[in-house]
């Protein structure tokens, strides 16, 4: 893959901060929107596509250059689990590319002078997420090698293949399901990314050294950057400096959550952060390392405004 294919290399290469949106489901809960299915976000993507254009466009409005498609969560065995047939449910999580092209194209229309085009970025969730039980906090699977390769196998290769600028594998919980995705991005074409949910400023959350689980991705053909996601933002600077000194060639993303702790049993987070402590902290990312930043769980389109306006500074 040459880098003037790679809009996404090209990004990294231009010695810039490349912008995230934050949580989406997140800012489909401030709409009003009910998210307490299996399926998470991912619901809307079959009864209200409109309000996850809008989620896409908020944050784009905020100031992000690049946002996350709502396939987090989904897979085939859910959408079919709720009646769709089996290409039925493969539309659903092409859609979810879809849609945020949606969003991008209204938001061009409506902002012609833009120097740079956002990009769209199409999420791959653990298999924990598809538990819906909060193991993708963990990485404590009851399942084998290579009946992880198989569920994650046929859902990257639809969004590969979706026109998305970069696949998002995110909130990646273990080495080992790092070493089956590793593999399995070996024959994709897309340009990657690979962020990690840490317990604390060294491990990912299985106890790995985050080190080691960015050094699996040195050299790797389509990996362009490692890093952190859905982790407390008191772990991020640390974090960012292991990676560094492990992977130096490689583009580094952090997009924590708000820093509130989420409670698996009642559904529900504890806490608060504001979006000017969160600025703050993606300037100081920012001076570590970080290239891509951005937001995760309870981070909404404030706190990404926030975040842009601080890091516009440092635009070339």
């Amino acid at each position: 893959m040459s880098t003037s294919d790679n809009r996404f290399a090209q990004l990294l290469g231009r010695n810039e901060p490349i912008i995230l949106d934050g949580g989406l489901a997140t800012e489909l809960e401030s709409q009003g929107h009910d998210l307490s299915s299996m399926l998470w976000s991912a619901e809307l993507l079959m009864n209200n596509p409109q309000a996850i254009v809008d989620a896409h466009r908020a944050y784009f409005d905020a100031g992000a250059n690049c946002t996350i498609s709502a396939s987090y969560q989904a897979t085939q065995q859910a959408f079919m689990s709720l009646g769709n047939s089996a290409s039925q449910a493969r539309q659903l999580i092409i859609k979810s590319v879809e849609l945020a092209k949606t969003a991008r194209d209204e938001f061009l229309r409506d902002n012609s002078n833009l120097e740079t085009i956002p990009l769209v970025a199409a999420s791959v969730g653990p298999y924990g997420a598809s538990l819906a039980d909060g193991s993708e906090y963990t990485g404590d699977y009851d399942i084998d090698d290579e009946g992880l390769a198989d569920f994650h196998r046929q859902r990257l290769n639809w969004l590969d293949a979706s026109g998305a600028d970069v696949l998002a594998c995110e909130t990646i919980p273990s080495l080992r399901e790092a070493r089956v995705l590793s593999q399995l991005l070996m024959g994709t074409k897309t340009p990657a990314w690979v962020s990690f949910s840490c317990r604390d400023e060294k491990h990912t959350c299985d106890g790995t050294e985050i080190a080691e689980c960015a050094a699996l991705f040195i050299n790797h053909p389509t990996v362009c950057a490692v890093g952190i996601n859905c982790t407390s933002p008191l772990y991020v600077s640390r974090l960012i400096a292991e990676i560094k000194q492990a992977a130096p060639q490689l583009g580094i993303v952090v997009y924590p959550n708000s820093g509130e702790q989420y409670d698996a049993k009642s559904n529900s987070w504890h806490g608060t952060s504001s979006p000017i402590e969160c600025g703050a902290a993606a300037a100081d990312w920012y001076h570590c390392g970080a290239n891509i930043i951005g937001g995760c769980c309870r981070m909404g389109p404030a706190h990404i405004k926030e975040i842009a306006q601080q890091l516009s500074k440092h635009k070339q």
